[in-house]
């Protein structure tokens, strides 16, 4: 349900300020991971897991389709070259474990464009501060999950992005109450006396 929220938070910033700061590559990638963890929630005879990414993917398919992939196709092709190469291709090679240990680098490979424009800019237009908490938030309660069932190739993969979130959570609330624009103006005003 966490992760529920953390993309409908998403989808409501989308509906409201419009789509800057979005990126198609990154909910493409979301969109093929979630289709991917659906996939290995089921293999494993997991409802906890197949569930867990069942109940997101709507809401990520609705954001990306709010994105207009086909209006970038560069973007979605290039997202849809690093989940094969990074998750379908170690998957054929080295079983689920490989596949999921290769959603290691597409989960931080889709979070990294939004960390590095953070560190990049002074503000946090167009950042879901509330998304990317929720995301972090969701991903320390899989990683016990993980840990509990020891499923250790999840744990690795959901710890590593989910430490990525956190990191980005704090930066875009940071950059948002730094780049306030009520105490921008009280900076400039000076009092006469």
């Amino acid at each position: 349900m966490v992760g529920v929220l953390g993309t409908g938070a998403q989808w409501r910033r989308l509906r409201r300020e419009g789509l800057e700061g979005v990126s198609v590559a990154t909910w493409s990638l979301f969109v093929y991971l979630g289709a991917f963890w659906i996939a290995y929630g089921i293999v494993e005879r997991s409802w906890t897991i197949t569930m867990g990414s069942l109940l997101m993917f709507p809401l990520q398919i609705g954001v990306l389709t709010r994105l207009r992939p086909w209006r970038v196709p560069r973007a979605s092709w290039s997202a849809l070259g690093l989940f094969v190469g990074s998750c379908l291709v170690p998957a054929v090679l080295w079983g689920w474990s490989g596949g999921i240990y290769g959603t290691t680098v597409t989960m931080t490979v889709t979070r990294l464009p939004q960390l590095v424009e953070l560190v990049r800019r002074a503000g946090a237009a167009g950042v879901s501060t509330g998304m990317w908490l929720l995301g972090a938030i969701g991903s320390a309660l899989w990683v016990v999950y993980y840990g509990q069932t020891s499923r250790w190739a999840a744990f690795t993969a959901t710890l590593v992005s989910g430490t990525v979130s956190a990191v980005i959570a704090a930066l875009a609330l940071w950059r948002h109450r730094t780049s306030d624009p009520v105490r921008e103006v009280r900076s400039v005003v000076v009092p006469v006396s």
